[in-house]
């Protein structure tokens, strides 16, 4: 495998990490149809934990199988495939080197009342399923905030001892938040900043809207103003807030919408200078040839921009 200029100047971005984290990170890159571009669409189910099987799955049958995950991240030419344990031991095999596959360590469910997330998975698993990183959620805000965050450095530090990537879902969320504040442009710039404080390699926060939520923060912005006319300015204020877009930053495809919304959003968070999107129910609960449509039309944006 060639890197790429971009790839090499990007992997230069994290200058504390070994050989076997690198390698991961360029495997994640350099895959699928935006290979080499900087560029990444990749997917994400871990849905059937965080809303049940019925609202994940229902709308399209056939997604009940994980092994349709693979296959659809795989076909569609996605950077990587990212899902709890069960989800990827069911396809391990079958699938071996298919795609970079991402654990996702930690999980919710909706039956809960707390905003906090079990330890599901751990470093090993990942090892042992060959896969390129692990996923961590943080609730910023959130009255355990500091307890996951505390759990996400100590898999962090085993994680990259190991060789692997990690990737932080960073989801603002809490007792301090309404709903408008959990995608609030200030809140998710401090919730992405937060992620590249904890030593994330690639950083995943929901698309920013223009309301900004904290008094303090009113102040400052009106004192050094930020455009949050459009989804790009604000996509830009985020890859800000991650180090001066030093740190890999994608974005969530946000609530269920049409085919030419979740484009013209992927339009946005290029221009923007995001890395790019990571999409799940809004691909997989299409049927299949429709997801393949929407997942191309995606990459077509950042491949025709890259």
């Amino acid at each position: 495998m060639k890197l790429t200029h971009r790839v090499k100047e990007i992997l230069s971005w994290y200058e504390s990490d070994n050989p076997g984290t690198k390698a991961n990170l360029a495997r994640i890159l350099m895959e699928g149809k935006l290979g080499g571009t900087g560029r990444m669409v990749i997917l994400p189910v871990d849905q059937g934990f965080e809303h049940g099987p019925a609202r994940s799955f229902a709308p399209n049958p056939a997604a009940y199988d994980p092994r349709y995950h693979f296959e659809l991240a795989i076909e569609a030419g996605l950077n990587a495939y990212a899902a709890p344990l069960g989800m990827i031991e069911a396809g391990a095999a079958t699938f071996a080197g298919a795609i970079p596959t991402i654990l996702k360590v930690n999980s919710s469910n909706s039956l809960s009342t707390t905003k906090d997330q079990a330890v599901t998975g751990s470093v090993s698993d990942a090892l042992r399923l060959g896969c390129s990183a692990i996923g961590f959620t943080i609730y910023p805000s959130s009255e355990y905030q500091f307890e996951m965050m505390e759990e996400l450095r100590e898999l962090a530090e085993e994680a990259k001892a190991a060789g692997l990537a990690v990737v932080v879902w960073s989801y603002p969320r809490g007792p301090m938040l309404d709903k408008a504040g959990e995608t609030a442009l200030d809140i998710c710039a401090y919730a992405a900043h937060m992620a590249a404080l904890m030593g994330a390699h690639i950083i995943k926060v929901k698309p920013p809207t223009e309301v900004i939520s904290l008094d303090a923060a009113k102040k400052t912005y009106e004192k050094n103003p930020v455009d949050t006319t459009s989804l790009a300015s604000r996509i830009r204020h985020v890859t800000d807030a991650c180090f001066g877009g030093r740190r890999l930053v994608v974005f969530s495809g946000g609530e269920a919408g049409t085919a030419e919304s979740i484009v013209e959003m992927a339009r946005g968070i290029y221009a923007g200078g995001g890395n790019g999107s990571i999409i799940g129910r809004n691909t997989f609960q299409r049927p299949k040839a429709e997801a393949l449509k929407l997942l191309a039309d995606i990459i077509d944006v950042y491949k025709t921009q890259a």
